[in-house]
């Protein structure tokens, strides 16, 4: 089955088009939670919406989510230079 949680799919339609989400979420109303790369924060979005693919990722799991949304980690902060 597509509709699924964990399921990776792309935004066809929207002001994320053509982004990366995951399903977060299968509502009883037809829709589904979804978060993308461009908004990490959970959305409600219309399944017509979204053209899956064969990729599932585990949602519980942050870096594992991170990667499918091909987010980029960021780098740590160098150390502050010590003065004399």
């Amino acid at each position: 089955m597509l509709l699924e949680v964990g399921r990776v799919c792309i935004k066809k339609y929207g002001r994320d088009a053509g982004k990366r989400a995951v399903i977060t979420k299968l509502r009883g109303d037809g829709f589904v939670d979804i978060v993308t790369s461009a908004r990490p924060r959970g959305r409600r979005c219309n399944p017509r919406h979204l053209e899956f693919l064969n990729e599932m990722v585990d949602v519980k799991d942050n870096a594992l989510l991170g990667k499918a949304l091909e987010l980029e980690e960021k780098a740590p902060h160098p150390a502050p230079k010590q003065q004399k």
